[in-house]
């Protein structure tokens, strides 16, 4: 049986950069024991100062646009310039085990044997956008132990992207062309929230359709009104097979990072995404309380049993169990 560590070691461990405690730390934090919280809660509070100082990527597309082999392909290019970087790969989970499906150590085997790279692949759950629940106190785990870039890898595009884009400094759509539709059934809220777009597979015959659909998005991207910050998304295209089109991507980031941090914008949002967090923390708290609740627990069969039935209205029966949980 694993020694039980305390919070003094999964922290030393984690500074120093030690990778198997560092994955221990990432399970402790997605513990629903309660003393795993506990001690959590003291990591996350120790590794605070070490955290904040390098960038965290969100990457989303289309399901087939070629997610996982692309940031493949962008890590090796940024570990051979010298980057640590740590890839948080949100799986889409199995409703009946709650694990994730595809395990992105085994799509990204080769950077998955990278000494300057770490991929961590994580249930996606029943969370909104294909984030999973310790996203963010993972990231924070992993610019701790040292590593500079962190690229967080979600499902697909979704209606709850906004989760991935509010945890984040940089957000990039990929997306695919030559379907001759590559505007259709692309929701103008996820555009809007990308700071680049980038046309993968821009390889072989596929080469003219990816300058086609590069053509169309910056015309689309035209017609939207000007972003808050200032920064106009570039669209871009790019070939994981090819490895072309990185070295722009990258430059594109930096960029970015250096516009935003000259006019305030980087640290707002960092500000910002903290407030969200805190919000999202006393929802999820409060929630949990909620349904730990012996009055809750012990009637909750039963109301949801009359709402089946069609004996009382949902929001009569929330009424009933939050009384049952404010008068216990």
């Amino acid at each position: 049986m694993q020694k039980r560590l305390t919070a003094e070691e999964y922290i030393a461990g984690i500074i120093s950069g030690n990778r198997i405690i560092l994955s221990r730390a990432i399970t402790l934090i997605e513990s629903q024991l309660e003393n795993d919280r506990t001690i959590a809660q003291k990591v996350l509070e120790k590794i605070l100062p070490y955290t904040g100082k390098g960038i965290r990527i969100g990457i989303t597309g289309v399901p087939g646009v070629g997610k996982s082999t692309f940031i493949e392909a962008f890590g090796k290019y940024l570990t051979a310039i010298n980057k640590k970087i740590a890839v948080l790969a949100i799986d889409p989970s199995s409703q009946r085990t709650k694990g994730s499906i595809m395990g992105d150590k085994t799509r990204m085997e080769e950077l998955a044997h990278d000494d300057s790279a770490y991929i961590r692949p994580s249930p996606s759950g029943n969370t909104l956008g294909g984030v999973a629940n310790k996203t963010r106190e993972t990231m924070l785990l992993c610019e701790a132990a040292g590593f500079e870039v962190v690229i967080i890898e979600t499902v697909g595009v979704g209606q709850s992207e906004t989760v991935v884009k509010g945890m984040v400094d940089f957000f990039l759509l990929l997306m695919l062309s030559g379907a001759g539709d590559e505007l259709q059934g692309i929701k103008r809220g996820i555009m809007e929230m990308a700071d680049a777009i980038s046309i993968t597979k821009a390889d072989g015959d596929n080469c003219k359709n990816a300058k086609n659909a590069r053509m169309e998005y910056i015309h689309a991207l035209h017609l939207f009104p000007p972003f808050l910050n200032n920064w106009y998304p570039p669209v871009l295209t790019c070939s994981a097979l090819e490895k072309k089109g990185l070295f722009e991507i990258w430059q594109v980031i930096i960029s970015f990072e250096n516009q935003m941090k000259k006019n305030g914008y980087w640290k707002k949002n960092r500000q910002e995404q903290s407030l969200n967090w805190m919000h999202d923390y006393i929802k999820q708290y409060l929630e949990l309380q909620f349904f730990s609740d012996k009055n809750v627990k012990e009637n909750f069969k039963s109301i949801s049993d009359q709402v089946l039935s069609e004996m009382i209205l949902p929001i009569q029966g929330a009424n009933l169990l939050l009384e049952k949980h404010f008068t216990s």
